[in-house]
């Protein structure tokens, strides 16, 4: 960060809170939200040593009131380490609105709140917020997911049906079903509720079907749409499961 000597340089934190007489905390909350500069570049750590010389800058904008935790929508391609996309680089920038900005603080301590099974790709969701933690552990059985499903074979008779008959119920909150129908010759799409995603290749062989993939493209109300493959967005305030 700087070349002084370790007796002239001091936190960026307590530099700032000197400049705006403000207190530490406050220093902090404008650093980490990505207000302040120094030597003309942005710097989120309030650990950062700086020397007297550098020039220490508050923006014009700078406010406080946008620190909330965020939630990030991941589209996750099959098999892979979510944290290789949860990137600043891995943005999709064109789907939220202009302006937005990639702080550190949105990719740390985030937390899956809507896993994936083995081998399935899609909507995957992030989140600093335990509302909504706490809101998909508490209620996923009551949330339809959608998903499209790549197979091959050939579907028993009535197997479309077949697909959401005599599904069990273990005395949660609601009954499960699935509806089934074909996208095209190679792809089903499922919508289900209270039936867990890791079962999707046991039912579709019991009609016949070898499962290829699995993509999750909807949970709830919120669809995958047009997030590429291995980015990610920001959930925006008026969205809801």
């Amino acid at each position: 960060m700087t070349e002084a000597g370790a007796g002239e340089a001091v936190r960026l934190a307590k530099r700032v809170a000197q400049q705006l007489g403000c207190s530490r905390a406050t220093a902090e909350q404008y650093i980490e939200g990505g207000w302040v500069s120094v030597d003309g570049r942005v710097v989120e750590e309030p650990a950062a040593r700086v020397a007297p010389t550098q020039a220490v800058a508050l923006a014009p904008d700078a406010n406080l009131l946008d620190l909330r935790p965020v939630t990030l929508l991941l589209h996750r391609p099959a098999n892979a380490n979510a944290q290789e996309f949860l990137r600043a680089e891995r943005h999709a920038a064109e789907l939220d609105r202009p302006g937005t900005r990639v702080l550190r603080r949105h990719l740390r301590a985030l937390e899956c709140a809507a896993p994936l099974p083995a081998g399935a790709s899609g909507l995957t969701v992030y989140t600093q917020e335990r509302r909504i933690a706490r809101r998909l552990a508490e209620d996923m059985a009551l949330l339809e997911q959608e998903c499209t499903v790549h197979v091959e074979g050939q579907i028993a008779p009535d197997g479309l049906q077949a697909l959401g008959r005599n599904l069990p119920h273990h005395g949660g909150p609601a009954a499960p079903h699935l509806k089934a129908s074909w996208q095209n010759e190679t792809h089903l799409r499922l919508a289900l509720k209270g039936v867990d995603m890791a079962r999707i290749p046991e039912l579709c062989a019991a009609v016949g079907l070898r499962v290829l993939g699995v993509r999750r493209i909807r949970m709830g109300r919120l669809p995958l749409a047009r997030l590429p493959e291995g980015q990610w967005r920001y959930l925006q305030p008026w969205e809801r499961f």
